[in-house]
């Protein structure tokens, strides 16, 4: 076992001795930063839940009265009205439970501010793609792989602490991302209230959640497509030995999953696709992309292309000679 952490331990001052590492810090930072400074400047990318004043459940009242007039006063289908938009019925609902349950609509605040910059968590998979696929590829590249090799120490655990590496530098990141969003919102837009209750539809039902409790739900689960692409990129440097290739398919995959999806989703096998599975927040708030799903079966599904890419990876590592290399 100590052996095992003295090679995480040496991985990871590998990692950060490079320059690259710090840059991808120092651009994760300059980006949550830069939207916080953005949305306080140019006051129209920001927009309330709804009324915060004392009179709250009044206005509540009177904004329902009025979506009620707009929805009876919809087109028939086929017709048209230019410049209009009739609200979900479903807004009718979520203000009359705001008021059966005295809970005040909020402004928009730090809590927002991390909802929006959860989108930054596809620049964190990027980063981690690119260090994935370095792990193992950099050290056939550089000729540094016998090294490790001829040392009293299994493949596989130097295998694992590769990966575990990879885990940790991810992890690190979405750590810094939450918390850097966290102290840029709250000196930017306030913290309205740390036990500030989040509703939310899941199922038909409106839900109550506490707001830290959503969020950092919201940000591990927005974490799996992170973890399968950054395993898929280790396990294809493991298997071809090149940095470049892996960079290059898990990127391509991650930014066209979705279109792959749409595209194939008349067909009966569409979602055993991985990309059909890895937005599992779909399941807390939205809807699946088909009616067979569930998120028991996203989750076997996902298992399934997990052990696939960790088998790979092993079997390419551990059983494949170097000595020609």
């Amino acid at each position: 076992m100590n052996n095992f952490i003295q090679l995480v331990r040496n991985e990871q001052m590998k990692l950060y001795s490079q320059i690259a590492t710090w840059i991808m810090l120092i651009i994760l930072g300059v980006l949550v930063i830069g939207f916080g400074v953005l949305m306080k400047v140019d006051n129209t990318m920001i927009s309330g839940e709804g009324p915060t004043g004392e009179n709250w459940k009044q206005e509540l009242q009177e904004q329902n009265t009025q979506l009620k007039e707009q929805q009876q006063g919809a087109p028939s289908p086929g017709e048209e009205r230019e410049q209009i938009q009739y609200p979900a019925y479903t807004d009718i609902e979520m203000n009359q439970y705001r008021i059966q349950n005295d809970i005040k609509p909020s402004g928009y605040d730090v809590w927002d501010f991390l909802q929006t910059n959860r989108s930054l968590i596809s620049i964190i998979s990027l980063f981690t793609i690119i260090v994935a696929a370095g792990m193992i590829a950099n050290e056939f590249k550089w000729g540094t792989i016998k090294l490790l090799l001829i040392r009293p120490i299994s493949r596989t655990k130097i295998l694992l602490s590769k990966y575990v590496s990879v885990l940790l530098f991810a992890g690190m990141m979405l750590l810094c991302l939450y918390a850097l969003s966290f102290i840029v919102g709250a000196a930017l837009f306030g913290v309205d209230s740390i036990s500030q209750t989040y509703l939310f539809r899941q199922a038909g039902e409106i839900q109550e959640a506490s707001i830290f409790q959503h969020t950092v739900s919201m940000y591990l689960l927005s974490s799996v497509n992170l973890l399968l692409m950054a395993t898929f990129a280790f396990m294809i440097s493991a298997v071809f030995r090149n940095s470049s290739l892996a960079i290059g398919v898990a990127i391509f995959l991650m930014m066209a999953g979705n279109s792959i999806v749409l595209f194939l989703m008349e067909r009966e096998w569409a979602k055993y696709i991985l990309f059909a599975n890895t937005d599992l927040t779909m399941y807390l708030e939205g809807n699946p992309m088909f009616n067979e799903q569930t998120a028991g079966f996203s989750v076997a599904v996902l298992l399934v292309y997990y052990v696939i890419f960790v088998i790979l990876a092993w079997v390419f590592f551990t059983k494949r000679d170097v000595a020609s290399n």
